[in-house]
């Protein structure tokens, strides 16, 4: 059964005439003729009383037509629904981002987003990066907001570059600044209490190679912080920590910069480079490109 045939023998219905209803349906009056054949043959039974000059509706066509009508409109419902999604009236984006970026990039560009597509349902998964690509990898997230390079073993992800983001130094006010310059170095945190993030963050990694690169192991106030404990943490006088720049602004924290070459990290957006991303998703994605440039 089809929808075609369904459509040509409600127009026979209403119209009660072959030839009319064919001209509803801009179709050859043989071809719809021959439909409702081949409909009333899947069927085993007449649908029509065909007389000269006068058609009627059989039993069983009478008990076919409001079956017919209920499914031509779920029919046309699932294609608006289709419609609606496909043209971003609705629909929903998974979005994975870090938590520093979930406290500063991540809201302005969703607000954005959502005054252009307010019927689009946002989803947002913060967590570490590592983290990230796991879960995109498996399909959860339809974009995710990493840092990059990958490592060699990560799957395969479609990256693009969204910005370099600039580290500081961030320390308690109620305390003097880690330095007596306005500048720090990497080495200036050698022996120096550390509020660190918990494993997965990549802020963790970066401090930590960071570190080891000037030739010291760093040393741990408190460990395991998600940002707004580091943040907290901080704030309490335990400890210095690395952060972003665009976290340090809001936070009320003394922020002591890195010298030159300072100390950066690279957040890309991505996802899985096997499947092509939903259409708000790839909207929303040129909303951060866009972001991007304007930060540029």
């Amino acid at each position: 059964m089809q929808l075609q045939q369904l459509r040509y023998f409600a127009a026979v219905a209403d119209t009660r005439h072959f030839t009319r209803a064919a001209r509803r349906e801009h179709v050859a009056q043989p071809s719809l003729s021959q439909q409702i054949r081949a409909l009333e043959r899947e069927l085993g039974a007449e649908l029509f009383h065909r007389a000269r000059g006068h058609i009627s509706l059989t039993d069983a066509g009478t008990a076919l037509l409001p079956l017919a009508r209920r499914i031509l409109a779920d029919a046309e419902t699932a294609r608006r629904e289709v419609q609606e999604v496909a043209q971003l009236r609705r629909g929903r984006v998974r979005l994975g981002a870090t938590p520093s970026l979930c406290a500063s990039l991540v809201p302005g560009v969703l607000r954005t987003f959502r005054d252009s597509y307010p019927g689009v349902e946002l989803f947002v998964h913060e967590d570490g990066s590592q983290d990230l690509v796991r879960i995109l990898a498996e399909g959860e997230l339809d974009l995710a907001l990493i840092i990059t390079p990958l490592p060699g073993q990560a799957p395969a992800l479609a990256t693009e570059e969204l910005l370099r983001e600039e580290l500081v130094v961030i320390s308690s006010p109620d305390l003097p600044p880690p330095v007596d310059r306005h500048r720090i170095t990497i080495g200036d945190l050698r022996d120096r209490p550390l509020v660190m993030f918990r494993h997965g963050y990549d802020l963790r990694e970066l401090t930590l190679a960071a570190c080891q690169g000037a030739g010291f192991e760093p040393s741990y106030s408190v460990e395991g912080g998600e940002m707004d404990a580091v943040l907290g943490f901080v704030r309490a006088g335990l400890g210095l920590a690395v952060v972003p720049r665009m976290v340090a602004d809001r936070s009320g924290l003394h922020t002591t910069p890195f010298a030159a070459p300072g100390l950066h990290r690279t957040i890309s957006v991505a996802h899985r480079g096997d499947v092509s991303p939903p259409r708000a998703a790839r909207e929303l994605q040129r909303i951060l490109l866009t972001h991007r440039d304007r930060l540029g």
